[in-house]
């Protein structure tokens, strides 16, 4: 699998509770927070479920 950066562009804030647990699951706490993870299926699950809040990079 190959490395992908996701970083957080839009808040978490007055998001649905799901939407919530994804970003913390993926590993962002704030704005602009940057995390670099292997590009599983199950990681593209959650970046597609919160795609409008996150940019993702290959790394």
């Amino acid at each position: 699998m190959s490395k992908i950066k996701i970083t957080q562009v839009k808040s978490g804030i007055d998001r649905m509770e799901r939407q919530k647990r994804t970003l913390k699951a993926l590993g962002l706490r704030k704005m602009h927070h940057s995390v670099e993870v292997e590009g599983t299926p199950q990681i593209m699950g959650m970046v597609k479920a919160v795609h409008h809040l996150v940019k993702v990079e290959q790394a």
